[in-house]
């Protein structure tokens, strides 16, 4: 078990929370939310003893084994892959290397037999033995290929290194596991993997993630960081939601009943103050109006951004003809031989486990790049609007958000421009911060702005839920589902896909799967399934 007692955490004058008594048990998964900047990675690592608070105290029980996941990619570069898992063991992995090297000794005494002896007797406790095949296990669902284990770390690409130490934290069933966005750069499919072990998880688990399906999957109780406190509610995160939301209905009901007695009484004592024959009443009245207090709502530190994309037109019948694309690669083919129709309405979820294969369709699409063969036309009444996954080359530029803005848009009164910035929760002097000083969230939110000014009937994105708290992925999640033209997307988010597709397109090595259904019938349908399963075993024989 972990506790905090009296926690509290100040940066100079700003304080992120106070007094915070919490009490983390096993058999349980804590989601950990709050608005980008309220503190939820801070609390993380306060819990792992990565950073001190300012006062208070986090309490773990004795014995108990805590691990987290680590985020530096290049942190064990020059280990193997299937070491760096066990290395999230640290008493078993130092006991394995001791004792490696113990038995490596030319001149093995009798002093270093006895402390193997001790060794190998430490190494059973520990279940060992099993150390390398429940490693293996992890990473293989993970999504790392057996061929890839023995490998060092420094020979993996980025998505597959995050896996790796996602494998670590996992590893030897620690007692108390904190992990900081793990669905981050995991497909759909790692991430089933990754809710169906943490469902099975006996121990405590504290996680922070913006991927509400996982929430909702994972989770039994949220903690809501929010006003310098940290409140724990009972129940996934769309109870903390929906209760969280009548609470606040119930009690704006209850200020409006105290108002309007408030009011009453007031007027009754105004009115007879001043009339003896009534003044004893207007006293007695006037004691229950200083004994009527409102009670003190703040509204949700938490801003929602307005996005609305309205199409200046309705698109035609004709959207996109899209023949024989082939497109090849240093590493080898990316698109073979691809063959759709985008119909008009059709809003279509790009998914599968190579984002490369969905941004290179993109980017043909939206002419960054061509074709090797093949052809695609769009229909002469469509105007697009992209959200390139790669968007850094959009604010290297010393222009403030106001001119930024106002280079894509036909309208370049200032008043006009401010309007779309303020949807986007740019106000005031927010409007005058350089473009290329924004976080990684500013830049999707001014993206998004952007491509509202173009009044586009197709919206095509590549993952734009990256970089976003909830409160924005809800806003883009419900303003695509209103959308009235075309969308084609890409994301690994499980509700975003769900509740806004009504065609599902996968690229795998032969082609495409292409399906008019849900992401949830996709993904449980027998004969996918079987196709999926005739591509592992022919990736299998390729190797």
């Amino acid at each position: 078990m972990i506790s905090t007692s009296k926690l509290t955490l100040r940066f100079g004058k700003r304080t992120l929370f106070e007094d915070v008594n919490l009490k983390f048990t096993p058999e349980n998964c804590y989601g950990i939310i709050g608005a980008n900047g309220s503190g939820k990675s801070t609390f993380i690592k306060i819990l792992s003893g990565e950073i001190e608070p300012s006062s208070g105290e986090v309490i773990i029980t004795p014995g108990n084994r805590l691990t987290t996941l680590k985020q530096n990619q290049f942190e064990y570069d020059e280990f193997e892959v299937i070491k760096t898992v066990i290395m999230g063991h640290q008493k078993l992995y130092s006991i394995m290397e001791e004792k490696d090297a113990l038995y490596a000794k030319p001149d093995f005494s009798n002093e270093d037999g006895m402390r193997a002896s001790e060794l190998e007797a430490e190494f059973a406790d520990l279940s060992g033995w099993e150390a390398e095949s429940e490693a293996a296990e992890l990473l293989s669902g993970l999504g790392i290929a057996d061929e890839l284990h023995n490998k060092l770390m420094k020979d993996l690409t980025g998505n597959e290194k995050v896996k790796v130490l996602l494998a670590q934290a996992l590893f030897g069933n620690p007692d108390i596991l904190l992990l900081d966005e793990p669905t981050n750069h995991l497909d759909i499919i790692s991430i089933g993997w990754l809710e169906d072990f943490l469902q099975r998880f006996k121990n405590t688990v504290i996680v922070i993630s913006h991927d509400r399906h996982f929430l909702n999957q994972v989770c039994t109780h949220i903690a809501d960081i929010d006003f310098n406190k940290i409140q724990m509610y009972t129940g996934n995160y769309d109870f903390w939601l929906e209760s969280s939301q009548l609470a606040a209905k119930q009690a704006k009901d209850s200020n409006k009943k105290i108002e309007a007695k408030r009011a009453e009484l007031q007027e009754f004592i105004s009115r007879f103050s001043a009339n003896a024959s009534k003044s004893k009443q207007a006293t007695s009245r006037k004691k229950q109006l200083e004994n009527l207090t409102l009670e003190d709502i703040k509204p949700s530190s938490r801003r929602m951004p307005y996005i609305a994309f309205k199409p200046e037109r309705e698109a035609g019948n004709n959207i996109l003809e899209i023949n024989n694309i082939t497109k090849d690669s240093p590493d080898g083919l990316l698109l073979n031989d691809i063959s759709f129709r985008v119909e008009k309405g059709d809003k279509i979820a790009f998914v599968g486990p190579n984002d490369l294969l969905k941004t290179t369709l993109f980017d043909i699409l939206t002419y960054e790049s061509k074709p090797d063969k093949g052809e695609f036309k769009w229909g002469e009444t469509t105007r697009t609007a992209y959200f390139p996954k790669e968007n850094a080359e959009f604010f290297n530029v010393d222009l403030n958000l106001i001119d930024w803005l106002r280079q894509y848009s036909k309208e370049k009164d200032e008043t006009y421009i401010r309007g779309f910035l303020g949807r986007m929760l740019f106000s005031g002097e927010e409007t005058l911060k350089k473009a290329s000083v924004l976080s990684g969230g500013e830049r999707v939110r001014c993206l998004f702005a952007k491509m509202m000014l173009t009044g586009a009937n197709v919206l095509i994105l590549d993952g734009p839920t990256n970089h976003l708290d909830m409160e924005a992925i809800s806003a883009l999640n419900n303003s695509l589902i209103d959308f009235p033209g075309t969308v084609l997307f890409s994301s690994h988010d499980h509700q975003f896909i769900q509740t806004i597709a009504n065609r599902i397109i996968e690229i795998i090595p032969t082609g495409i799967i292409d399906r008019s259904m849900t992401f949830d019938e996709y993904i449980v349908d027998e004969k996918i399934k079987k196709i999926h399963l005739d591509i592992y075993h022919a990736s299998a024989i390729d190797l």
